[in-house]
């Protein structure tokens, strides 16, 4: 490790990885200025003229900081200057098993070599093994009792947007049978602080004023109701109603968990009217929070439909719809379909990454370290009240409420100069969704990391 004068006056840098170092400022004449190696001032020299060369050709729909990562192993990303970053987003929940993993990087190689795409014009090995997995992983219970069908997809976006096709000709088909008029059934009831996807369907689920005004008039037959509370479903859950969508564990929305009663009482409510209940598991489901899918903590509730993305296949587009058998008896030839969903590449290495995810002792360890990082959040969470509003979160799908608006975006950046990577959600948000192969002492590091970052902001409230 060596010292380098900071581009700030007066402070001394370390160089080196964050491994066990109590980071700190180690000589300034301005406190509140942040001297560390990851801070921005630090990056590749070649960063700025990247920037505005990107600048010039990439659409900017996004807030990305000043770093250009080059590579990953396991939790942890390097940029061209070789800094070392502790990945707590794992590309938004998706990279369960790290980065360069290698039985992904194995399967990925193996397949390219022999065949990457053919269109589901024409059959191949892989995605019926792996849809096999994935109803092996649901259980034949509830719903499912009887089996069911996978459509695969690219995406979890368009996971839902197909799941909303499907329930819309269900609606149809069963109205005759309530007396009901087949026209009339189609609406979708979603939830407060959802986040469902961008395309037009999912944005029509997705009540959040930001997302939807640029794009207004959104798809009709879309509502939205508070989430846990039984009394607002009830009256917007009706005859009307082909489908009811919604996340066991909201993501995007701030890491809401579903109470039981309030998972019981719609599963019940869509049988009465006749609607059919979607489980959106694409940031939740496949492992993250201990269980193989997060509506499994509640074993008495099946949905009708599982829409699934993000990690099935470690960052390989993939997505996927679960439907069960009296669902999947209504979709016909022609109904749906897709270019590049399923392909020989995708469901192979989805095959590889199901597997280990699955794992009993892989569950446990998810739980366990989950468990270990939520207790020492709440450690934060009692040691800075004025700061931190609320800890909250299942297995490794944490979040941390913090009381003022600002904060989030600033907690994210003085991470990130001090080598850790968040990111917000709603709600005044920290959203910590790391790779579900994170350890006990990489849990350490973030959190003390975190424990820097909430001084300062304590200190410097604005």
């Amino acid at each position: 490790m060596t010292l380098l004068p900071a581009r700030s006056r007066g402070a001394l840098l370390l160089k080196g990885p964050i491994h066990g170092l109590r980071l700190r400022l180690l000589s300034t004449t301005r406190p509140s200025l942040i001297a560390l190696p990851h801070a921005d001032a630090n990056a590749h020299p070649s960063t700025q003229a990247r920037l505005e060369r990107d600048g010039k050709s990439l659409l900017k729909l996004y807030g990305q900081p000043p770093v250009y990562f080059s590579h990953g192993q396991g939790v942890w990303l390097f940029d061209e200057s070789g800094r070392k970053f502790l990945d707590l987003n794992a590309g938004i929940a998706v990279n369960a098993l790290g980065h360069a993993d290698p039985d992904v990087v194995k399967a990925i190689s193996e397949q390219a070599a022999k065949i990457v795409h053919l269109s589901n014009l024409y059959r191949h090995e892989h995605a019926g093994e792996l849809a096999e997995m994935l109803l092996a992983a649901v259980g034949a219970r509830g719903k499912f009792e009887k089996g069911g069908k996978v459509f695969f997809c690219n995406s979890g976006t368009e996971a839902n947007e197909g799941a909303f096709k499907f329930a819309r000709k269900y609606g149809k088909y069963i109205a005759p049978s309530l007396s009901q008029d087949p026209t009339a059934k189609y609406n979708t009831i979603s939830f407060g602080n959802a986040f469902h996807g961008r395309t037009l369907g999912s944005l029509s689920a997705t009540p959040n004023k930001k997302y939807q005004e640029p794009f207004f008039p959104l798809t009709p037959g879309f509502f939205n109701c508070a989430y846990n509370d039984i009394e607002a479903a009830a009256k917007l859950i009706d005859e009307r109603a082909c489908s009811v969508i919604m996340e066991p564990i909201q993501g995007e929305g701030g890491v809401h968990v579903a109470k039981p009663e309030f998972l019981e009482f719609v599963r019940k409510r869509c049988d009465e009217v006749g609607a059919l209940l979607i489980f959106d598991e694409i940031q939740a489901g496949l492992s993250r929070t201990g269980k193989v899918f997060a509506h499994h903590h509640h074993p008495t509730v099946t949905p009708d439909i599982i829409t699934l993305a993000k990690p099935l296949a470690n960052g390989i587009p993939i997505g996927a719809i679960l439907v069960s058998e009296h669902v999947a008896s209504i979709i016909k030839p022609g109904d749906h379909g897709t270019t590049f969903g399923g392909s020989p590449l995708a469901t192979y290495v989805a095959k590889t990454v199901l597997q280990k995810l699955t794992q009993p002792a892989f569950l446990e360890h998810v739980t366990r370290v989950g468990s270990y990082f939520k207790s020492k959040l709440e450690v934060l969470h009692a040691k800075f009240p004025s700061v931190i509003v609320d800890v909250r979160g299942s297995g490794l799908m944490l979040a941390m409420q913090l009381e003022d608006a600002s904060a989030p975006d600033r907690f994210v950046e003085l991470c990130r100069e001090r080598g850790v990577l968040v990111i917000t959600a709603g709600g005044q948000t920290i959203r910590l969704v790391p790779p579900l192969i994170l350890e006990e002492s990489d849990v350490d590091i973030a959190v003390e990391v975190f424990e820097s970052v909430l001084s300062h902001i304590r200190k410097h409230p604005k």
